[in-house]
């Protein structure tokens, strides 16, 4: 019986764990394929929790109930074994890089680099993030921003300054917004830097690219990222590996739940993207960015 307590306890603690979705979300960052790993324990902890209680009660034979807190204690076990297994491993830099991105709207950077992003923090660089409208047009003027803030904390950037130019009419700040890159520039001193492509049909991506190249005119590395508004003619040259990292990109860009009804939003079209750079890169998956100008020094081996 003691042990049927013990196996009850034991279940009841693991979805304790895993239920909320906060647990969720944080395995989705660290493990690889953590959604589905996290249903599965769900329901085998459940069944697990239920037959412990029936042998804590009903007492059947002895060597059932201690087959059931047996198993238990192995599926424990191997869980653990299973989430360390898939653990997504960091790559280890031996000089830190400083990276900033530059978005024009509060979801731009998830859905562009989010991957990227992700792996440069967890290899030890430090990534700040800045977006220059709040997206009033397209939806919540109130909620994006914080939606902002909270896939930049979940992606694991230090920091990230959420402008408020105009939405959808960027091009008439386009000197306030040079200013405050520039302004970021200054304090951050960034080693590489992110934004919009020039071939993007959205006017506001193309004013942030120029504003961008402007601000950061005597900087040695710029990349430009694929939004889903670019055009035939973005013509990427560099890849980024992210295998293991495309659940984490997909759940960055859920994160901002205002836009979920926006078809380039779902996780079918964030992964099918990832397996096309991938293949064009010869790879699994992977995110493409067009260089301004790149300086191999500024990126290390990523």
């Amino acid at each position: 019986m003691l042990l049927s307590v013990f196996g009850a306890l034991l279940s009841a603690v693991v979805l304790a764990y895993v239920l909320p979705n906060a647990a969720g979300t944080r395995h989705t960052r660290f493990v690889v394929g953590a959604r589905r790993l996290r249903r599965a324990v769900i329901v085998v902890y459940s069944m697990l929790l239920v037959l412990n209680l029936w042998c804590a009660w009903a007492m059947p034979l002895a060597i059932v109930c201690d087959a059931v807190a047996v198993t238990t204690l192995v599926a424990t076990g191997s869980f653990a074994f299973v989430v360390a297994e898939r653990r997504i491993p960091a790559a280890t830099v031996v000089q830190r890089r400083r990276v900033l991105a530059v978005g024009a709207h509060p979801d731009d950077l998830e859905l562009a680099c989010g991957a990227t992003l992700a792996k440069l923090v967890d290899a030890g660089h430090e990534v700040r993030g800045l977006v220059m409208s709040c997206g009033e047009v397209g939806g919540s003027q109130n909620l994006r921003p914080e939606e902002a803030r909270s896939g930049a904390s979940f992606l694991g950037l230090g920091a990230l300054r959420v402008h408020d130019f105009p939405d959808t009419r960027l091009e008439t700040a386009g000197q306030d917004m040079v200013r405050a890159i520039e302004d970021a520039i200054r304090e951050f001193e960034p080693d590489l830097i992110f934004t919009h492509s020039a071939h993007d049909q959205h006017q506001d991506h193309y004013a942030v690219h120029q504003a961008t190249l402007r601000a950061a005119r005597a900087h040695h590395s710029i990349l430009c990222f694929e939004s889903p508004s670019v055009t035939r003619d973005f013509d990427p040259s560099v890849f980024v590996d992210i295998d293991g990292y495309v659940d984490v990109k997909v759940a960055a860009v859920l994160s901002h739940r205002d836009q979920s009804g926006k078809p380039y939003m779902t996780p079918g079209r964030v992964r099918g993207m990832a397996a096309f750079r991938g293949a064009q890169a010869k790879n699994t998956n992977a995110e493409a960015f067009e260089p301004v100008r790149l300086l191999g020094s500024a990126v290390g081996d990523l």
